[in-house]
């Protein structure tokens, strides 16, 4: 689950749930303390109107007390100056949270409560004031604060006086305090046990993929990449978890590039070390020999000069394909593109390696099978970087005493296909998908006749793939290989 949806959902269980709640502790704590009250005060039909209503609820307290008093003082109000009727019927009042006031004239002659009731006395209604019914009362406030039950009586001396039920009202209803007192409780734990279950929701949502993070960091941070953190989850963290087990795997891909680029980088200095050194060993042995006079003829001196020559070449193309391959790897080749007539192109690149295919002995032949005036975008000292390379390698591994290329382009719909074409030795089945990959040779001994940086093939695919073609090759030990490369021709859109 999303955090997001965990917080919306955390907002209104936070605001739901206690309502809901604190609605069932009222419910509950006022049904008990009704019941309470009922049971305690003898009241009937108590609502929580009546739990709202202090007068009301204190006058029904005492309904049943006033009425008694009321058919006593019909038989005998002198009874009310008896001081055991006024013990019984103060007891009785105590246990409905009142007390018994009777004055006789203007003297009180009891008084049921152990506190001072001076003022009290002093505002109690004066004799007449009395609404002689039970549930009827008067509320005296001012620092008093009580409700008052009046009963007139006139005694058989002549003398007036009255009856009073004191109830004050702040010490009125200790179970109203408690209910009020219980429920806030209630709503206090409601909201901490709410606020602790949906903490405790979200946090486990949340440290569990932390605590993965953190792990994974610490790998990370100590070298170690050989984990993986699986994240089951849709939300936020469990993407994040992800995305970090993603870049977890591209670390992994860049250590291994980087590896296999370091083991590259050393196998073609060792290459390119081995290769310049065959070239330089036979420039000083031949510059010794004419050091040392043994070029003592014009042929001999001819030859020797020719042989330094052409090992001054073979090094001055290993340092051309170094120098390029550098440019490969970040990316920097210098294109040049421009529209090139293929049959012209062509003709003049044959007429140019078949000068030096003729010195060597390898008879060369050409089809052009194309329009004469198919074009295509091309870099034209790239692409000839492609053939001579082909051609060389093809010339490098020839192992017939007679041998020849077959150079051949194609119109194959959208593009110009070119086929060059070796007697050579052929590659195996199981070397062939590699060729085209830097530093791949498929002679390992890497002897002084064939050499080479194996790099030659991986910048033809490089160049080819640059100006949006393909090239492969197909081939049969003992009889020959067939490169072949594709080119798209330069068509021109009609604008209307």
């Amino acid at each position: 689950m999303k955090l997001k949806t965990r917080l919306i959902i955390t907002f209104f269980i936070i605001i739901c749930v206690p309502l809901l709640m604190t609605g069932l502790a009222l419910y509950g704590f006022s049904q008990f303390q009704i019941r309470t009250i009922e049971n305690k005060f003898g009241i009937t039909n108590v609502t929580y109107e009546t739990l709202s209503n202090s007068i009301q609820l204190l006058n029904s307290m005492t309904s049943s007390t006033f009425e008694t008093m009321q058919e006593d003082a019909a038989a005998d109000p002198d009874q009310f100056l008896d001081g055991v009727y006024q013990d019984a019927l103060n007891e009785k009042l105590s246990a409905q949270s009142a007390y018994l006031i009777v004055r006789h004239g203007e003297q009180m002659v009891y008084c049921g409560s152990d506190r001072n009731v001076t003022k009290l006395f002093q505002e109690l209604p004066a004799y007449g004031a009395s609404q002689e019914s039970a549930d009827r009362g008067t509320y005296i406030g001012k620092d008093v604060q009580a409700f008052v039950k009046q009963l007139d009586l006139e005694f058989s001396d002549g003398e007036t006086g009255s009856a009073f039920i004191i109830m004050r009202v702040s010490e009125m209803l200790p179970q109203v305090k408690t209910m009020m007192r219980n429920i806030l409780i209630a709503v206090v734990l409601i909201l901490i046990v709410t606020a602790g279950l949906l903490s405790a929701w979200i946090y486990r949502g949340i440290s569990a993929p932390l605590q993965s993070l953190k792990i994974a960091t610490q790998n990370i941070k100590e070298g170690n990449l050989d984990f993986t953190m699986e994240a089951e989850g849709d939300d936020e963290f469990s993407e994040l978890c992800r995305d970090f087990e993603e870049m977890r795997q591209r670390l992994v891909e860049s250590q291994e590039e980087k590896a296999a680029y370091d083991k590259e980088s050393r196998e073609l200095i060792s290459n390119i070390s081995h290769d310049l050194k065959t070239p330089i060993t036979s420039i000083k042995g031949y510059v010794e020999g004419i050091m040392d006079g043994v070029a003592d003829t014009p042929e001999k001196m001819d030859k020797y000069i020719r042989t330094i020559y052409n090992k001054a070449n073979d090094m001055d193309r290993l340092i051309n394909e170094l120098t390029f391959y550098s440019k490969i790897d970040t990316n920097r080749i210098p294109y040049t593109f421009n529209k090139i007539n293929v049959a012209d192109y062509f003709d003049d690149c044959i007429e140019e390696v078949g000068l030096d295919l003729e010195a060597k002995g390898i008879e060369l032949s050409y089809i052009n099978y194309a329009d004469k005036d198919t074009v295509v975008i091309a870099d034209a000292e790239q692409l000839k970087r492609v053939i001579n390379n082909i051609i060389g390698n093809s010339v490098k591994y020839m192992d017939k005493s007679k041998g020849f290329i077959n150079i051949r382009v194609k119109d194959v719909g959208d593009f110009i296909q070119v086929e060059i074409e070796d007697n050579g030795k052929g590659i195996g089945a199981k070397e062939l998908p590699n060729i085209f990959d830097r530093f791949y040779r498929t002679d390992a001994s890497r002897n002084s006749a064939q050499g080479g940086s194996g790099i030659g093939l991986s910048i033809v695919r490089k160049i080819i793939e640059d100006h949006g073609g393909k090239i492969w090759a197909s081939s049969k030990l003992g009889a020959g290989t067939v490169m072949y490369f594709v080119l798209r021709k330069y068509q021109e859109v009609p604008i209307s």
